[in-house]
């Protein structure tokens, strides 16, 4: 492309007005924390369980029969 296009193109770009409007930004943003929030709550307690039996894994201990019975 010509430098004419490329400034054409970005100018149409910059004025198009049927983009997304700040507002709904800030509901897809919520709504994506929501997820993320609802993910992390979900999943945080077998991640713990996990992490505190490879914790003991490091110590020596033997988790893998309290993990395999859960």
């Amino acid at each position: 492309m010509i430098f004419q296009a490329v400034k054409t193109s970005v100018l149409k770009f910059i004025k198009d007005e049927d983009g997304l409007t700040i507002v709904e930004y800030a509901v897809a943003g919520g709504l994506v924390t929501l997820a993320v929030v609802a993910a992390f709550l979900t999943l945080g307690a077998n991640v713990g369980t996990q992490i505190d039996c490879l914790a003991d894994a490091v110590m020596g201990d033997d988790c893998g029969a309290a993990a395999a019975g859960a």
